[in-house]
């Protein structure tokens, strides 16, 4: 799940390591976005970036942010300049070893110009140095850096990396990631991935962690502060490391009770989805107080507030849905984030279903009938559903919605050989919506054209013979309000923006 924060098109400041050829001889500048028509300065142009190296030094006494980012790349056309999406105040950027010069612009552009032209296809190192206090910056009127009473977080969809590291910012350029991180002794630094190491000097501790599969920006996160940390495995041998901030309260204990399950829930989740896709899994909850919860890949971060009114495993759910749909395989442009929502809430429904707290079809017939077709809720399309309805709640549940009438459609056989194959075939890549579309109506037989227009674009209720089984039942019937409901409309909280 996630925030929305309604921004128009950004530019951002940032520092990446590129290797400058002596033999460059032209180019141009590289586009200040990388295309999206959501978001049309997120991201860049002219590069693709493979690793992040972040060597950070953070207090949290002060919110103070130190660091050394290291990003290898390659470029995709001739370059005499280009931009990196960062906000923080940079000291000094080098390329390939070389001192280059940069400047901040628009919203959260930072412009390098090496001090020779880069040539098409060449290696490139980024070197970028930089200090700023994190809390203090904001882009478009909002930050996605979370102080907290004994550190920080950065968590934020579509964009948090930001606030603490340059970057390519689109799920598009994806990259591994290492991230090191040294804060004050009795202190934790949380992040993606694996624990490497942990070491102890003059005060500080240094937490290393490693993202070993592609990741995208958004993706990465960064907790600092004071945590229990707890550890096991699924029962497939993957680590799980989960931590909770030691001040969380009253709801703690509930967090504590929804949060351990998260290997037990994963391991459900590969019946439906195949083999868990990263080397790692966990998650955390700070002492925020935001009130969404974001799948940041194999670690999601939870706000304590998800569980104010107890434990929930079906936020867990969600967001451990996300690790195969959304994680694993990305959406190729924001219009696509059906291929995210949509799936992460019908696993919720699947959840409902294993614990006996009401079917899928039980729900889509609920959410169905408590949505009368007057309700804007119908206007919104998952398919496309614009930038101002990204997050939506018509996303999440029409978009459940739809994937039941696609469950009626083929029956469950075919179905969930779909739900199963569709993040084997585009594992640790990106796909639209027409790609799945495509997908499954290859593994099905089934033409899909008028079910995907009734169910993810056309702004109308569906009804009779166009809207399937799905709205027939519906309609025939007192519709009861199903046991899980409580708790999948806990989640809901993602929605406040």
């Amino acid at each position: 799940m996630h925030r929305r924060i309604i921004a128009p098109g950004a530019l951002a400041a940032a520092t990446v390591l590129l290797a400058i050829p002596a033999s460059a001889a032209s180019g141009s500048p590289g586009a200040p976005g990388i295309g999206d028509p959501y978001y049309p300065a997120y991201g860049n142009g002219g590069y693709d970036v493979s690793h992040y190296d972040l060597r950070l030094k953070y207090q949290p006494a002060t919110d103070e942010l130190e660091g050394t980012a290291t990003i290898l790349a390659r470029t995709t056309a001739d370059l005499t300049r280009f931009d990196l999406d960062f906000l923080l105040d940079v000291s000094e950027v080098r390329v390939n070893g070389v001192k280059a010069s940069f400047a901040a612009t628009g919203e959260h552009e930072l412009e390098i110009t090496p001090r020779s032209p880069l040539a098409k296809g060449t290696a490139v190192t980024v070197v970028v140095r930089y200090r700023d206090v994190p809390s203090t910056k904001k882009a478009y009127g909002f930050t996605s850096w979370h102080r907290t009473p004994d550190g920080g977080v950065g968590a934020n969809e579509p964009e948090a990396a930001w606030w603490w590291f340059p970057s390519n910012d689109h799920p598009l350029d994806k990259a591994t990631y290492d991230v090191s991180v040294q804060v004050p002794d009795g202190t934790q630094a949380i992040s993606n991935g694996t624990l490497q190491s942990t070491s102890s000097k003059a005060g500080w501790t240094r937490y290393s962690w490693r993202s070993a599969k592609p990741q995208a920006t958004y993706l990465a996160t960064l907790a600092v502060g004071r945590f229990d940390v707890t550890t096991g495995t699924t029962e497939s041998g993957i680590p799980v490391v989960n931590a909770y901030s030691k001040d969380l309260g009253a709801n703690g204990a509930a967090a504590r009770a929804s949060v351990e399950r998260t290997g037990e829930i994963a391991d459900w989740l590969t019946g439906y989805f195949g083999p868990y896709p990263f080397d790692s899994l966990g998650g955390y909850v700070p002492n925020t107080d935001t009130g969404y919860a974001l799948e940041t890949q194999t670690r999601p971060f939870y706000s304590p507030r998800q569980f104010a009114s107890g434990s929930n495993t079906s936020v867990v759910v969600h967001e451990l849905a996300h690790q195969w749909y959304g994680d694993s395989v990305s959406v190729a442009g924001w219009k696509d984030i059906w291929i995210n929502e949509g799936f992460a809430r019908y696993a919720q429904w699947l959840w409902s279903e294993s614990e006996g707290e009401g079917t899928a079809r039980e729900l889509a017939d609920y959410v169905y009938a408590t949505h009368p077709a007057d309700d804007p809720f119908w206007t919104v399309a998952p398919g496309d559903p614009g930038p101002e309805n990204q997050f939506d709640l018509a996303v999440y549940d029409r978009g459940a919605l739809a994937l039941q009438a696609l469950r009626e459609e083929f029956g469950d056989k075919a179905f969930f050989a779909v739900l199963k194959g569709w993040p084997r075939e585009h594992a640790y890549g990106n796909a639209t919506v027409a790609d799945f579309r495509r997908y499954a109506e290859g593994v099905s037989g089934v033409s899909l054209g008028a079910l995907f227009e009734t169910w993810l674009y056309r702004p109308a209720k569906p009804g009779g013979s166009a809207g399937g089984r799905v709205a027939r039942s519906a309609q025939a019937l007192r519709v009861a309000e199903p046991e899980s409901w409580r708790a999948i409309v806990a989640t809901n909280g993602v929605h406040d923006h």
